[in-house]
């Protein structure tokens, strides 16, 4: 047994302190004959490090992605839809007036504003160039309050959208395709026919192209166009009707609880989704991605941590003198389990406090680092050309940091199971017998 064990020994004797603590403590620092224990050991330390650090910046970046998916897709699609279960929305200005008359506290979040809207599909053509788009009519005066829309116009404004001037405003994408630019005329033609001495055919209007939006989105850069409100009621034959109410939330994570609410305020007789309804499967599929995602790199977490029973196995070999020098000064097998339990756990909590603090710094400033790396090697990780998010954002949350250290310190704690347990039920007399 060395001196320094030995000293530990007897001062935490004399004070009464928990010398397992002591004795494993030096143990993980203290400089060994075999060299290979201690890069055994280097090596777990770090792999538990890396893990833990790429478990931390992968799932904050998964979160920003999905945040910014999040906010891309309620920056055009409402909260919550009120409809019909007819055709269209005959009493849509009747059902705003109920909504507002209603008390705060009847929803869990304030309705921030309401706007009506009419939903079509339609065709538009240009000399050769031919598009399926939905069109979506809207209050210019309105919208604003239910979508960002507006602070998304690349050219012109939404104002611009005036009724009776069969103006229309388009994607970017969609302006691409039909090679159009703010002035030139394409025609929308309706799906619904009118019966002619020639037979039925479509109905066709043309529409002057006054603004051009652009929300980073393909499915609604390229497959949306806006016009008035009342251009889309003529244009459709939809008279006074609208397709629905649009709703948007202060707090768009309680618009399952409101649409509830909302059903019960205004009765059977309408219709009420919302965004997590419309759009859930591709939030459910981002959050299967992040699942899978943290098992696989928890996997690289079990991997370095499972290394310390290698580490363990080896140190209590290489120490069995001084474990049967402690067991006949009267150290009991527990305290024996608990003195190689403490050994392995400092080499987890050191790795896995090591990975948590570079992985949150990382995740903190991922926003310079990646284009730093770019600049650097003059590489492009998401290109704006394939990609419409082309910048890495991140999303840190301590509920996801906290359960990778928890994970991190208890397999960390299962790994020094086995060799503790063996160093426990050391025979004395056998570990002696060669010294």
């Amino acid at each position: 047994m060395n001196k320094a064990s030995f000293s530990a020994f007897k001062h935490a004797l004399a004070q009464r302190l928990p010398y397992e603590l002591w004795i494993g403590w030096r143990y993980t620092r203290a400089k060994r004959n075999n060299h290979f224990i201690s890069f055994i050991s280097l090596t777990s330390m770090v792999g538990i490090a890396l893990g833990v650090m790429a478990l931390i910046v992968v799932l904050s970046v998964m979160n920003g992605f999905q945040d910014e998916l999040r906010k891309r897709i309620l920056g055009v699609a409402s909260h919550i839809e009120v409809r019909s279960f007819d055709a269209g929305l005959s009493d849509w200005q009747h059902v705003q007036s109920q909504i507002q008359s209603l008390p705060p506290k009847t929803f869990s979040s304030p309705v921030q504003g309401m706007a009506p809207y009419v939903m079509a599909q339609g065709m538009l053509t240009r000399d050769q160039a031919v598009q399926g788009v939905l069109i979506r009519g809207v209050l210019p005066s309105a919208e604003g309050a239910v979508s960002d829309l507006s602070t998304q116009m690349k050219i012109g404004k939404l104002q611009d959208l005036q009724s009776g001037k069969f103006n229309i405003v388009l994607g970017g994408d969609l302006a691409q395709a039909l090679g159009v630019r703010i002035g030139e005329k394409v025609v929308l033609m309706a799906p619904q026919g009118q019966v002619t001495p020639a037979g039925l055919v479509p109905r066709i209007k043309q529409f002057t192209v006054t603004g051009i939006f652009q929300v980073g989105m393909y499915e609604y850069d390229a497959g949306l166009a806006l016009i008035h409100l009342d251009d889309a009621a003529k244009l459709y034959r939809m008279g006074d009707q609208v397709s629905g109410l649009r709703l948007k939330l202060a707090d768009l994570f309680a618009a399952d609880r409101v649409s509830r609410e909302l059903m019960q305020a205004l009765g059977p007789n309408y219709y009420i989704t919302d965004w997590t309804q419309q759009h859930a499967n591709f939030f459910k599929a981002i959050q299967l991605e992040k699942r899978v995602m943290f098992i696989i790199l928890a996997l690289i977490v079990a991997v370095a941590a499972f290394n310390i029973v290698s580490t363990l196995v080896m140190a209590v070999t290489d120490k069995r003198a001084d474990i049967a020098i402690l067991r006949t000064m009267g150290a009991t097998p527990q305290a024996i389990r608990r003195m190689f339990v403490v050994q392995g756990a400092m080499i987890g909590v050191i790795g896995t406090v090591s990975g948590a603090l570079l992985g949150v710094l990382l995740a903190l400033n991922i926003e310079t680092v990646v284009p730093w790396i770019e600049h650097t090697f003059n590489v492009q990780f998401l290109s704006k050309d394939v990609y419409y998010i082309s910048d890495l954002p991140s999303k840190l949350m301590w509920s996801d940091v906290t359960t990778i250290i928890g994970l991190s310190i208890f397999l960390s704690l299962v790994a020094t199971l086995y060799p503790s347990g063996r160093a426990s039920k050391m025979n004395p007399a056998e570990a002696l017998r060669y010294e």
